[in-house]
Parts: structure tokens; C-alpha cells; sequence
């Protein structure tokens, strides 16, 4: 008669599949603002790691909790009875946060990403604040942006009408720091005084910044 004596071994991690529910999402901020990213993992997770261009940034621990290396990457945690949510919070963007943020897993690994744009909105001026113009003479309104990411989409609009792109010529140029400037220059022959604006858009403004001139027009003189 043989006894047979059967031993189980408990290996850690093993006998435990967990997966990402729901990665993080695509997001557009101005430097200088907050963002935040969600990762969702089903029960039985055990360690997740945020990056940020291949570069771990944040690290959560089931058993520990999070594992913060720096003061610009923080998190909230959230769970429920269906899995565990870190959020991801970056605080201060600068335009080097730009890229792909990536929450991964181990055991076993998994990774879910998404991409982050962080643009800057530079300065915009028209020189002068108004000018004068003679009848049937021809005038260049100059309107600059300065130290943009990306280089803003110029728009010229006169009193409440937008104005023909054909009317104006916009040139872009690298700048420093990754940062770019416009000049956009405006031919006018005015028949009338009136006001002009000047507008430049990135994604991440909610209303495009603007700068204006008044051309005062003057009759010429017999």
C-alpha cells in the first residue's frame, strides 16, 4: 500500500488575472495647469505604474498605497466593488509633459495609454492702437504672436465680419524653447473707419486671444 501525500504550493500573483478596464484618455491643457489621467483595474490587482514618456513618474502598491517620487505627479484612489481607479494628476504642465502618459501593470503586465498636448499661449500685439488713413491710400496692418506651442491659426475680422484670407499673408518662424512665432500682415484700402481685430487660436484656449486697431479714415483734402 502506498500512501501518496500531494502538496499545493501557493505562489503569489498566480491563480489571480486582472486586467485594465478603462485606460486614460487624450488631453489638450495650457502649461501651467492640472491634468488627470484615470486607470481602471478589475479586483486582484496588486501594482500599477504610471509613465510619462517611458519614464515611471508614480507608482501604487495595493498592499502600500501610492509611491510618490515627485510633487508634480500626485494621485487620488478610488475603489469599488467591481475594481480600483488611480488618478493620475499632473500639477505645473510644462510643454516636456508632452507625449504619451501610460498607466501598466504587472503580473501580468498590461499597459493602456494615452497622449498628452500641452500647448502655451504666447503673447499677441498690433503696434499701434489706432491709425489714420487718407482716402483710396493703402495700408499694412502688422499683427505679431510671440512664444506659442503650437504656432496659432491667424484670423483677421473687421467690425464683426471675418476677412478674407486673401487679404493678408501669415508667416511662421521657429522660435526658443520650442516655441513658435506668427506674423501676420494685413493690406487694407479702407472706405471708411473702422475696427480691426486681430485673433490667434490653439486647441487650448477656449476663446482665441485677440488684439485690436482702429483705422481712422480721412477724406482727402481739396
Amino acid at each position: 500500500i502506498y500512501l501518496q501525500t500531494v502538496v499545493f504550493f501557493f505562489l503569489p500573483g498566480l491563480g489571480f488575472c486582472y486586467s485594465i478596464i478603462n485606460g486614460p484618455t487624450n488631453a489638450t491643457v495650457l502649461a501651467g495647469s492640472e491634468v488627470r489621467f484615470n486607470c481602471t483595474v478589475s479586483v486582484g490587482w496588486v501594482i500599477l505604474i504610471w509613465l510619462s514618456n517611458g519614464n515611471p513618474v508614480l507608482t501604487v502598491i495595493n498592499s502600500q498605497g501610492a509611491v510618490e517620487t515627485s510633487d508634480r505627479f500626485t494621485s487620488q484612489n478610488y475603489t469599488s466593488s467591481t475594481g480600483f481607479t488611480s488618478e493620475l494628476i499632473i500639477r505645473n504642465t510644462q510643454l516636456s509633459d508632452s507625449g504619451k502618459i501610460e498607466c501598466s501593470t504587472q503580473q501580468p503586465s498590461e499597459n493602456s495609454f494615452a497622449f498628452l498636448s500641452v500647448q502655451v499661449n504666447g503673447s499677441l500685439f498690433i503696434k499701434n492702437s489706432t491709425l489714420t488713413v487718407k482716402e483710396n491710400k493703402t495700408v499694412e496692418i502688422v499683427c505679431e504672436a510671440l512664444g506659442w506651442a503650437p504656432s496659432p491659426d491667424i484670423t483677421w475680422m473687421t467690425n464683426d465680419s471675418v476677412i478674407d484670407k486673401s487679404r493678408y499673408v501669415t508667416q511662421q518662424s521657429q522660435g526658443s524653447n520650442g516655441l513658435h512665432n506668427a506674423l501676420s500682415i494685413l493690406t487694407l484700402t479702407p472706405m471708411d473707419t473702422e475696427i480691426l481685430t486681430c485673433l490667434a487660436d490653439i486647441e487650448a484656449l477656449p476663446n482665441p486671444q485677440n488684439a485690436t486697431v482702429t483705422v481712422i479714415f480721412v477724406n482727402s483734402t481739396i
